[in-house]
């Protein structure tokens, strides 16, 4: 029986608590405004979709497999927020009134990509579909409505997370140093929490 009190639950936590898509995501924002942001946050999009759609493709083979994949994945997730970590701590404010040294934020590609490493994303994918999807629902439409909440719930929290960066653009400018180092640890977190 399909639990719908506990399936909200877990989707809500975890697609608005903190991970590399919303860190990135505030992060690129608050550094070049959400304008300049959004192609970062339309990669996002994509990369959720199809992550999404291969979970609900291949949970139950990928459950099989997981305990052999699951340190190297771990690995290579943790390594890449890890790589993020570090560019968000040392990435500058842009420069105001500089026409021509307009701050560029991350790319469409760069959102994309990162789905495929994002282990919070894969891990969500896999668990919300083996543990609530799957054992109630198996039509190809049904599963496809799933990918579609489960994309946009995770990009509506994405484009808040990016649209409080923007928001609060100013404040950040004058305290980069102090929100990168914030941000970067709480990417540190997710990758350490990975192994916890």
């Amino acid at each position: 029986m399909f639990n719908i009190k506990a399936f909200l639950l877990f989707v809500v936590i975890t697609t608005i608590t903190p991970g590399p898509n919303n860190i990135l995501s505030m992060s690129n924002a608050a550094r070049v405004g959400m304008r300049r942001a959004f192609p970062f946050n339309l990669g996002i999009l994509a990369g959720l979709t199809l992550v999404f759609s291969l979970c609900a493709l291949l949970s139950a083979a990928l459950f099989a497999w997981l305990p052999a994949l699951s340190l190297p994945m771990k690995c290579v997730g943790a390594a890449y927020m890890l790589y993020l970590a570090v560019k968000t701590y040392v990435s500058k404010a842009p420069e105001s009134g500089a026409e021509g040294g307009a701050a560029q934020g991350m790319s469409f590609a760069n959102g994309l990509t990162l789905q495929f490493l994002n282990m919070k994303i894969i891990v969500y994918g896999l668990t919300v579909m083996g543990s609530y999807v799957l054992p109630s629902f198996s039509a190809p439409l049904i599963l496809a409505g799933f990918v579609a909440f489960f994309t946009l719930t995770c990009f509506a929290a994405n484009l808040s997370w990016a649209l409080f960066g923007s928001l609060f653009f100013r404040l950040f400018s004058r305290k980069q140093k102090l929100i990168n180092t914030i941000l970067a640890l709480l990417l540190v977190y997710c990758a350490v929490s990975l192994f916890l």
